[in-house]
């Protein structure tokens, strides 16, 4: 009985030692060109590399974000300043976001690949393009 409960605690610690070793979030500033309102950045992610592009906002203005990729399990959430909580989810909703900000502050557009295709260690080269008006 005892070996039952050792195993069953090391199952447990081993499994919950999964979730704290995910890697950081890459955090990548967006600036625009003086006299922009928008910006294109290129690169790749592999596996369940995370990158954050953060650019600041104010409340009332428009954002637009397009994301083209190699891979089809590529997407971005944006979330608003502050929160984890997506004001727009790229794998149900596509991968163009368009809309009104309900705050000022730093926003992060936030890409991934979904999880199948991190667990299989695959890569996307995207192009990500941002506009604020």
């Amino acid at each position: 009985m005892r070996s039952l409960v050792v195993g069953v605690l090391s199952l447990v610690v081993l499994g919950g030692s999964a979730v704290l070793a995910q890697p950081p979030i890459r955090k990548e500033p967006v600036h625009f060109k003086a006299g922009e309102s928008g910006a294109t950045i290129k690169g790749t992610i592999k596996g369940d590399e995370t990158v954050d592009y953060v650019l600041n906002a104010q409340k009332g203005q428009s954002m637009v974000v397009t994301l083209e990729a190699t891979n089809r399990s590529a997407y971005f959430n944006v979330l608003p300043p502050g929160s984890e909580e997506a004001l727009f989810i790229g794998s149900t909703s596509g991968n163009r976001y368009e809309g009104t900000l309900p705050a000022t502050g730093d926003y992060a557009v936030r890409l991934y690949l979904m999880r199948s295709a991190a667990r299989r260690g695959e890569t996307a080269t995207y192009t990500i393009k941002f506009g604020v008006y």
